[in-house]
């Protein structure tokens, strides 16, 4: 009987430990378990989060690729213009050979006029109307001596020489030798201004005649 009592003292002697070593295994499961769900929502939660950043990335790059760009100035083209196609009839008439008449080129003859000979030394002399003295006085009452020719004090005879035509008319007038230009242009000037002489004649008929004719020019003191 008393080694009866000796082991259930040894067993309630050794109850308390293993109650508390079954406490303590108990505990570090369940704070094992508690570990290791915290874990494994962690991972879940961290790889959840991913895709959803992951998810909302691709969201947001497809949303950018579909959001077309803003519109920008532009100009619309204007509508094409339809030309109307306008159908002509050949209204062309045919063509009439027109025959053109060249009309005949008649050439006229050239008259050639052949100038009478200038005789110098004629039967009958050329005369003014008058005679000698009456062409001095139609000298003197027409003769303009020029204001240059006063002032430069230019006096002197101009000789001249000229044709008295056929009709007594006066040209061909050549100064053979004068004094200045003034002087000189005032001879010429009072030559083509006499009246019509009489024509010299030569061989019982009017000819041309060469004259020759001194002209004056004095200063009265």
């Amino acid at each position: 009987m008393e080694l009866k009592k000796t082991e259930e003292a040894n067993i309630d002697r050794l109850r308390m430990p293993i109650i508390l070593m079954g406490l303590l295994f108990t505990g570090s499961l369940v704070l094992a378990s508690f570990s290791y769900s915290s874990a494994t929502e962690r991972e879940g939660l961290s790889k959840g989060n991913a895709r959803t950043a992951k998810k909302t990335f691709v969201q947001e790059v497809k949303k950018e690729e579909d959001t077309p760009p803003p519109p920008q100035n532009q100009v619309e083209a204007p509508p094409p213009v339809q030309e109307e196609i306008v159908i002509e009839e050949n209204t062309e008439e045919i063509p009439v050979a027109v025959v053109e008449v060249v009309p005949e080129v008649v050439i006229k003859e050239e008259t050639v006029v052949v100038e009478e000979e200038i005789i110098d030394f004629p039967d009958v002399e050329a005369t003014f109307p008058g005679g000698a003295a009456a062409l001095q006085k139609w000298i003197a009452d027409n003769v303009q001596y020029p204001q240059t020719a006063i002032e430069l004090n230019e006096q002197g005879k101009v000789y001249l020489s000229f044709v008295v035509e056929p009709d007594g008319s006066i040209s061909n007038i050549v100064v053979e030798r004068g004094v200045s230009t003034d002087l000189d242009r005032e001879a010429k000037r009072l030559a083509r201004s006499m009246p019509n002489w009489t024509p010299g004649e030569a061989k019982g008929k009017k000819s041309r005649t060469r004259c020759r004719l001194p002209i004056n020019f004095a200063l009265s003191n």
